[in-house]
């Protein structure tokens, strides 16, 4: 089922996500080492789904990982502060060349409506009056949505606007009803949100990203590299990602229940719909949190690249 087909058209903004820098002539080796999926062959002009691990190979961070040119990378991070994750990505920097910052003159917006130029994997870029204007496709099979970053002098008052209020890192602005319809799409499509509490708590495959093509377990060491090869090849993950859908919030953190029995925990939520790490060999009984009764749902397919 698509998302909510009576929306406004039009573009809206991702206050809740922003984007940091490394650029330098190290850039693409620094990342391939320290993050979770394969930089080194993702081509230029394409991005990917990538992460960043602690040793025990605990999701510190997931974002979308743009390779714009050999000594530039970009990740857009959402709900994850740049001016936070930059420094500790720069205490792994040593000799490395490579420059980490925060982009705060990146405004970046979404649409509920098909990608004009980019498809899949590709990136597509075009100067606007002193500005640039990239494009990503971010649809999926609950249907079409198009992400756009705009840099710099920015083509409307609107962006403007948006600009103004994004300068700077810091705490993110409350939620919008545009950017809550936004995170409902990304977690019907099993693309966790993780708030700070879950943090450091899941192991990549505790979170199905090998749905997104997320991670990879054949290109070498990054931390918490270790872990998760074992895990693949050992085949021992035995929990993973289930949709519930709930009458009313809950929050993530809370504990799921099968019957009497815990079963899991909630790692994401939305107004009634919540992602939770669940054994994979299903359930018993019908699945509570709090006394609330849930409905396990399905994930969407097709958020991969």
């Amino acid at each position: 089922m698509p998302d909510n087909p009576t929306h406004p058209p039009g573009p809206f903004a991702l206050p809740d996500h922003r984007v940091l820098e490394l650029s330098g002539r190290d850039a693409g080796a620094f990342a391939h080492a320290q993050f979770m999926n394969d930089v080194a062959g993702l081509a230029v002009g394409q991005w990917q789904w990538n992460g960043w691990l602690t040793p025990k190979g605990r999701v510190v961070a997931l974002f979308a990982l743009l390779k714009l040119d050999a000594e530039r990378l970009w990740l857009l991070l959402p709900d994850v502060d740049p001016g936070e994750f930059a420094p500790k990505l720069q205490r792994f920097v040593f000799r490395s060349k490579v420059s980490i910052r925060a982009r705060p003159d990146c405004v970046v917006t979404g649409d509920f409506a098909p990608p004009a130029h980019a498809r899949d994997a590709d990136i597509h870029s075009r100067p606007v009056a002193e500005a640039v204007h990239f494009e990503l496709d971010f649809g999926g099979s609950g249907g079409s949505r198009t992400l756009w970053i705009d840099v710099a002098a920015l083509a409307s008052t609107e962006l403007e606007a948006v600009r103004t209020a994004m300068e700077g890192t810091g705490p993110l602005p409350a939620e919008t009803t545009e950017s809550l319809r936004w995170k409902t799409f990304d977690i019907r499509h099993g693309l966790p949100r993780l708030p700070p509490s879950q943090l450091e708590q899941w192991t990549p495959q505790m979170l199905s990203l090998e749905r997104l093509r997320a991670f990879s377990v054949k290109k070498g060491c990054y931390p918490g590299q270790e872990i998760v090869a074992r895990t693949h090849f050992l085949g021992q993950a035995k929990r993973g990602l289930a949709l519930l859908e709930t009458t009313v919030p809950v929050e993530a953190g809370s504990e799921v229940r099968d019957g009497e029995r815990p079963l899991g925990t909630v790692c994401c939520a939305t107004a009634n719909l919540a992602l939770a790490v669940l054994p994979q060999a299903g359930v018993a009984g019908p699945l509570t949190v709090d006394g609330i009764e849930l409905r396990q749902l399905p994930l969407l397919q097709g958020l991969a690249r």
